[in-house]
C-alpha cells in the first residue's frame, strides 16, 4: 500500500477559497452595511493584487523600508554608478528647517537596504542636478530664502538696480547698506553685498568716435528699515547710496520701482557641489555667476553643462543669462548671449549637438515667455520653434521622456497644467519626431485624466512607466491620481498595470534601478484633506515598483566583461543565456526633480552572440552616448531584462 501523501488539488482548492471569500465579503456586507463592505472589498483587493497572476500581469508595489532617523522630505533623487541612490531633502521645503540649518541628504543602498546620513553644505532645496562624466553628481542652486506670502510680509521690500557709472572700476557694496530715496525719503537696506561692475565707455564702430558711457549694474533685494504699510513706494524713484565718499558718492545710486508688502518669492544661491559617490561627500566646486533656485542642468556633447532658468538672489528670473561649467577647471562661464526659459525647462541633448526643449517645466516665469517648444543651437543661439504642440497652454508639471531606443530621437511629453496655481490639466500625450525635416507635435494615446506631475521612467524592456500626478494644482481637493500604466513606443499604446498605494504630485518623481525595479519618491500635497481644510504632509514613504517581467520563471545574466567600452569600440561579455538573448542597450542614470529628469535616455546597442557570451558595440556618436557610466542591460527572447551591469564610456 503507497504511503505517498495525497497530493492537493491546487485548482479546486483555489476555487473553494475564491467561494468562501466571496460568500464571507456578500455576509459582512449583508449585516453590517456599506463600511463592512468596504473592508470586505479592501481584504479581497490585497488577496487579489498578491496573487502570481496578478503579479505576473500586473507588476506589485511595495513599500521601502525606511528606518525611522532616515525619513526625510525627498524632492531630488540620483542614482549613482556605486548601484546607490542619493536622496536630497536640503530643507525639505519646511521654513523651520531652513531657519535651523537643517540640511539632509541620504544615500540608500537598494543591495542591502542600508542606509547613511550624508553631511549636507547648503540647502539644496531645489537645486539643480546632473551626471558628470566621470561619474560624479553636479548639483548647483538652492534656497537662499523662503517665499513669504501676502500678509505674512511685514517690510516693505523688492528689488534695488544699483548703477556704477564709473568706468575705472567696479564697486561692492555691503549687506545693511542703507538706500535713501530722493523722492520719497524712505530708507530701505541690502540684505546681501552686491558687486556692481564699471560702466562701459561706447564707441562708434565705424569712426571710434566716443558716443557715452553705459552705467554699470547690480542687483539686489532691499527691505524697508521699518515695519508698516507706510513704507511702502508706489512708483521709481533714485535713492542715494549712505556711507560712500567721494567720486563714488556721485557715481553710485540705486533706482528701485515699487517697494512693497506684496509676495516674495523664493530667492536662489549661486553655490555648487560635486557629489562624489566613491568619497560619498559633496565636494565645493566654484560658484555659478548667477544665483539660481528651479534651474535646469544639461550635459553638454562635450562634457561640459548648461545651467539655465531659476529664480535668483532677488527672487526673479534669472533674465537669460546662461552659463557653461567645465568639469575639468571647475568653472563657470556665461555663454555670451541670453535665452528666457520658465523654470526647471526640460531641455535635452540631441544625437546632432543641438538641444530640445520640449516645452515641459516646473513653474515659475512669465505665461508668455520662453514656453514655446523648439530646437537650440548652442553655436548660433538659433531657436527654431517646433508646432503642433496639443494644450500649449497645459505645460506646466508636465513631463518629457526620450523615447527608447535614443538612435530615433523621438519624444513624448505626458500630461502637465496651466500656470501657476492653475485647476486645469491636460490628458495629453504629445509625440514628436526630431528625425522629421520639418519635426511637429501630434497626439498620441491619452491618458484617463487630466494629469499634472506625472513620473515616467524609461524600463530596460524598452517600455516606459508612467505613474502618479494629480488632476489639480498639488494635489487640491483630492485629486491625487492613484494609478499606474505602461507606455509601449512601438504600439503606441498605454496598459493599466497595478496602482501605486501612494498619491504623488508636487515634488515627486521616479527612478530605475539596476535591478530592473523602479523608486517612487516624494509628494507635497498643499492640503492634507479633500475638502482643503488641513495643511498637508510631506509624504515620506517611498514605494518601489517591481514590473511583470521580474515575476517571470527567469531572467538572463550577464557574467563577466570590461568595465570600460570606449565610444565606437566593442566589447564581450559571458553569458550562460546567450542563445536566448535578443538586444542589448546602455541605459544612463537618472538624476530627477519635480518630475522633470534631462539624463535618462536608453541607446540600443548592436549585439551578436560568441562562445558563452556576447558582444556588444557602442556607437561612436558622443552627442547620442555622451561620456560617463551607464547600465548595461540585455533582454531574452521573453523580453525580461537581465540586472544591469556598469560600464563606463570614457
Amino acid at each position: 500500500m503507497s504511503t505517498l501523501p495525497v497530493r492537493p488539488n491546487h485548482r479546486k482548492n483555489r476555487a473553494r477559497r475564491i467561494l468562501i471569500g466571496a460568500a464571507v465579503v456578500a455576509a459582512i456586507a449583508g449585516f453590517n452595511g456599506p463600511a463592512m463592505y468596504r473592508y470586505g472589498s479592501e481584504q479581497y483587493h490585497e488577496y487579489k493584487i498578491n496573487r502570481p497572476e496578478y503579479k505576473a500581469a500586473n507588476g506589485h508595489w511595495d513599500f521601502l523600508d525606511v528606518p525611522e532617523k532616515y525619513k526625510i522630505n525627498t524632492i531630488h533623487a540620483a542614482l549613482l554608478h556605486t548601484g546607490k541612490v542619493l536622496l536630497i531633502a536640503g530643507s525639505g521645503n519646511n521654513q523651520k528647517n531652513f531657519d535651523a540649518k537643517k540640511f539632509e541628504s541620504v544615500l540608500w543602498d537598494p543591495k542591502t537596504n542600508d542606509f547613511k546620513h550624508i553631511p549636507t553644505p547648503k540647502d539644496m532645496f531645489c537645486a539643480g542636478h546632473t551626471q558628470l562624466p566621470d561619474g560624479k553628481l553636479l548639483v548647483a542652486g538652492g534656497t537662499k530664502r523662503y517665499e513669504k506670502l501676502q500678509g505674512d510680509v511685514t517690510k516693505a521690500g523688492g528689488l534695488m538696480i544699483v548703477h556704477n557709472e564709473d568706468p575705472d572700476k567696479p564697486i561692492t557694496l555691503p549687506a545693511g547698506t542703507k538706500f535713501t530715496g530722493k523722492k520719497n525719503g524712505k530708507t530701505f537696506v541690502s540684505k546681501d553685498p552686491v558687486l556692481v561692475e564699471k560702466a562701459k565707455k561706447v564707441f562708434d564702430k565705424e569712426t571710434g568716435r566716443f558716443l557715452r558711457t553705459e552705467a554699470g549694474l547690480g542687483r539686489i533685494y532691499v527691505e524697508a528699515s521699518k515695519s508698516g504699510r507706510s513704507y511702502e513706494t508706489g512708483t521709481e524713484d533714485n535713492y542715494r547710496v549712505h556711507g560712500l565718499k567721494g567720486s563714488d558718492n556721485r557715481n553710485v545710486y540705486g533706482i528701485a520701482q515699487k517697494l512693497a508688502l506684496d509676495k516674495k518669492d523664493f530667492q536662489g544661491i549661486k553655490e555648487a557641489y560635486e557629489f562624489d559617490p566613491v568619497a560619498e561627500k559633496y565636494i565645493t566646486v566654484d560658484p555659478m555667476n548667477e544665483a539660481r533656485w528651479y534651474p535646469t542642468l544639461t550635459t553638454l556633447e562635450d562634457g561640459r553643462v548648461l545651467s539655465l532658468s531659476g529664480l535668483d538672489e532677488i527672487g526673479q528670473i534669472v533674465p537669460g543669462k546662461d552659463e557653461i561649467y567645465d568639469p575639468k577647471t571647475k568653472k563657470w562661464e556665461y555663454t555670451g548671449f541670453e535665452r528666457r526659459f520658465p523654470t526647471y525647462p526640460a531641455i535635452f541633448l540631441m544625437d546632432n549637438g543641438k538641444l530640445f526643449y520640449s516645452g515641459s517645466n516646473a513653474g515659475y516665469g512669465p505665461a508668455d515667455v520662453g514656453r514655446d517648444p523648439g530646437i537650440w543651437d548652442l553655436d548660433t543661439n538659433k531657436f527654431t520653434k517646433v508646432p503642433g504642440l496639443s494644450d500649449p497652454d497645459l505645460m506646466e508639471t508636465s513631463a518629457t521622456v526620450m523615447l527608447p531606443p535614443a538612435q530615433d530621437q523621438r519624444f513624448m511629453v505626458i500630461g502637465g497644467g496651466g500656470v501657476g496655481e492653475s485647476e486645469k490639466s491636460s490628458e495629453k500625450s504629445r509625440l514628436v519626431d526630431l528625425k522629421d525635416p520639418q519635426p511637429r507635435f501630434k497626439d498620441g494615446a491619452s491618458l484617463d485624466k487630466g494629469t499634472r506631475y506625472p513620473s515616467a521612467s524609461l524600463m530596460p524592456d524598452d517600455s516606459v512607466l508612467v505613474t502618479g500626478g494629480s488632476e489639480d494644482y498639488r494635489g487640491r481637493s483630492g485629486s491625487n491620481i492613484l494609478q499606474a500604466r505602461t507606455y509601449d513606443p512601438k504600439t503606441g499604446e498605454y496598459t493599466r498595470i497595478a496602482d501605486p498605494r501612494v498619491g504623488r504630485n508636487y515634488h515627486s518623481g521616479s527612478v530605475l534601478l539596476p535591478d530592473g525595479r523602479v523608486m517612487i519618491f516624494g509628494s507635497d500635497s498643499l492640503f492634507g484633506d479633500d475638502a482643503n481644510t488641513k495643511p498637508g504632509v510631506f509624504e515620506q514613504r517611498i514605494e518601489i515598483y517591481t514590473p511583470p517581467y521580474l515575476f517571470r520563471d527567469s531572467r538572463p545574466e550577464i557574467g563577466a566583461g570590461p568595465k570600460k567600452i570606449a565610444r565606437g569600440g566593442s566589447a564581450t561579455f559571458k553569458s550562460p543565456d546567450a542563445a536566448k538573448l535578443k538586444s542589448a542597450k546602455l541605459m544612463r542614470p537618472s538624476a530627477v526633480t519635480h518630475v522633470t529628469d534631462v539624463d535618462q535616455r536608453s541607446i540600443a546597442l548592436e549585439m551578436t552572440k560568441t562562445a558563452g557570451g556576447f558582444e556588444v558595440t557602442v556607437p561612436e556618436n558622443r552627442s547620442l552616448v555622451p561620456s560617463g557610466w551607464y547600465m548595461l542591460f540585455v533582454t531574452d527572447d521573453k523580453g525580461t531584462p537581465s540586472e544591469a551591469v556598469w560600464v563606463e564610456v570614457p
